[in-house]
C-alpha cells in the first residue's frame, strides 16, 4: 500500500460506529468494567483495552495504529506535545550514572531538558556535532545508553548520516532515538535508516492546521514497554479531541507535503538570487553541504528552511522588513497551513560546534499560500531592509 493510500483509509473503522466514516471522539476518565473477573484482569495486567481515560480511548488507539502503519513500526504512542514524547524517550532509556550524546543542533527545549533536568538527576551528557558521521564512535563511552538525532536541525539545517551514527550507535549497544519532524513519516523512514525510536512533534506537519499540541513516538517491540510506562508514569496524555483533528490531518498530509515542498523550494530557489542572502540553508538545494544525504536519505521536504543575509542587520531595519509582512507571522512553531519567519542566532547555544556565519539569520516556513503572494511580500520586505 502506497503511503497516501495509507493515510486516506488507517483508521477507518465505519462498522464500528453505525457507519460514520471519520471515528468519533471518546472523551472519557473513567472506564467501567462489566464484572469483577474484567477488572480483575486489569489489575494484573491481562486486560487489552485501556483501564482509564488517561491511557487512552478509542481516539488515541485509532491514531496510533495509524501512525504504526505509517511509520513501519511495531508500536505507536502519542503524548500531549513533542516536548513530552522528547521527555519520555529519554527518560526510558537512562538513569543516573548514564551518560547520552545530544546533537548540538538539538531543539532548543530538548537541550534545556538535558541541561537541567537530565543532569541534575545524574545523568551526563555530550553535545556533538551533527556532521561527525561514524567518527561518533569516539565518543560513546562505557556508560552511554543513547544517542539522539535531529535530521536535519530545525533551525540550521545539517543532515545527518544517519545510517553511520546508528551502525556505530548500535555496535556499542545504544539506542538511537531520532527526531523526523521536519522528513515526517511521509518523507523518511527512520526505522530502514537504523532508528530505534522515530519521535514526531505532532504539532506541526501531522496537525497541519496549527490548532493542536501532540508528540508521537514509534517504536519496534523491544522497546514498547519502557517506552509506554515512562509515558504513562508522566502523565503526558493526549486528549481524545487532538487525536481526533490529528488523525484527521493525516487524511490530507501526504498532499499538503507535496505542496509544502514545492512552494518552499520555489521561494528558496528565488532566495538563492537576492542580492542581500548570502545563503540558504535548503537540504534539497544542490549546493546545500548535505545534499546528497538529503537525496538518499529522503523523498521530499517539509516548507521548514533558513536563510542567512549577508551582513548583520541594525534592529530598526530588522524591524522594519519583519513587522510589515503581509503573509508571514512571527510565531514558533511551524507545519501548519501559514507561512512564517523568526529571527535567531545559534551562537549562542552551541557548545560543539560554532556557528559560521556573522548575518542575520531568519528561519522561513512556507505555507500553502500561493508562492508569487508569499515571494512579493519578502520583496518588499527585502527592500525596506535595505
Amino acid at each position: 500500500m502506497h503511503k497516501d493510500t495509507l493515510l486516506a483509509t488507517s483508521g477507518c473503522t465505519p462498522e464500528d460506529h453505525r457507519g460514520v466514516v471519520n471515528t468519533p471522539v471518546y472523551r472519557g476518565s473513567t472506564i467501567l468494567f462489566e464484572s469483577l473477573a474484567d477488572f480483575e484482569k486489569a489489575e494484573s495486567g491481562q486486560w487489552a483495552h485501556p483501564i482509564y481515560g488517561r491511557y487512552g480511548t478509542r481516539s488515541n488507539e485509532e491514531l496510533e495504529n495509524t501512525l504504526a502503519k505509517l511509520e513501519g513500526a511495531d508500536h505507536a504512542i502519542v503524548l500531549s506535545s513533542g516536548m513530552a514524547a522528547i521527555a519520555a524517550s529519554l527518560l526510558a532509556f537512562v538513569k543516573s550514572g548514564d551518560h547520552i550524546l545530544m546533537v548540538d543542533n538539538t531543539y532548543a527545549p530538548a537541550r534545556r531538558f538535558c541541561d537541567h533536568e537530565l543532569k541534575k538527576c545524574g545523568v551526563e551528557v555530550t553535545y556533538y556535532d551533527p556532521t561527525i558521521g561514524a567518527a561518533i564512535a569516539a565518543l560513546i563511552k562505557p556508560n552511554t545508553k543513547v544517542v539522539y538525532l535531529e535530521s536535519p536541525g530545525s533551525l540550521t539545517f545539517e543532515v545527518q548520516d544517519v545510517p553511520a551514527i546508528a551502525k556505530a550507535a548500535h555496535e556499542k549497544g545504544c539506542i538511537v532515538i531520532g527526531d523526523n519532524t521536519w522528513g515526517t513519516p511521509y518523507f523518511m523512514d527512520a526505522f530502514a535508516l537504523g532508528i530505534d525510536i522515530s519521535l514526531h512533534s505532532a504539532t506541526k506537519y501531522i496537525s497541519g492546521h496549527s490548532d493542536l499540541l501532540m508528540g508521537t513516538l514509534a517504536c519496534k517491540n523491544e522497546h514498547y514497554t519502557m517506552l509506554l510506562r515512562t509515558a504513562r508514569n508522566l502523565g503526558a496524555c493526549a486528549s481524545a479531541d487532538n487525536c481526533y483533528l490529528a488523525q484527521r490531518g493525516l487524511r490530507t498530509m501526504a498532499v499538503r507535503l507535496k505542496q509544502h515542498f514545492e512552494n518552499g523550494l520555489t521561494v528558496a530557489k528565488w532566495l538563492q538570487a537576492r542580492p542581500e542572502v548570502e545563503k540558504v540553508l535548503h537540504p534539497a538545494l544542490p549546493d546545500h553541504a548535505g545534499h546528497a544525504l538529503w537525496k538518499r536519505d529522503f523523498s521530499g521536504a517539509c516548507g521548514l528552511f533558513s536563510v542567512v543575509l549577508k551582513d548583520a542587520v541594525p534592529h530598526d531595519k530588522l524591524a522594519a522588513m519583519l513587522d510589515n509582512l503581509q503573509y508571514f507571522g512571527m510565531g514558533y512553531s511551524w507545519g501548519g497551513y501559514e507561512s512564517l519567519i523568526i529571527p535567531f542566532n545559534p551562537k549562542k547555544i552551541r557548545t560543539a560546534t560554532q556557528w559560521p556565519h556573522d548575518g542575520q539569520a531568519l528561519r522561513i516556513h512556507i505555507g500553502l499560500e500561493n508562492p508569487d503572494d508569499l515571494i512579493r511580500d519578502l520583496e518588499q520586505g527585502l527592500k525596506r531592509l535595505r
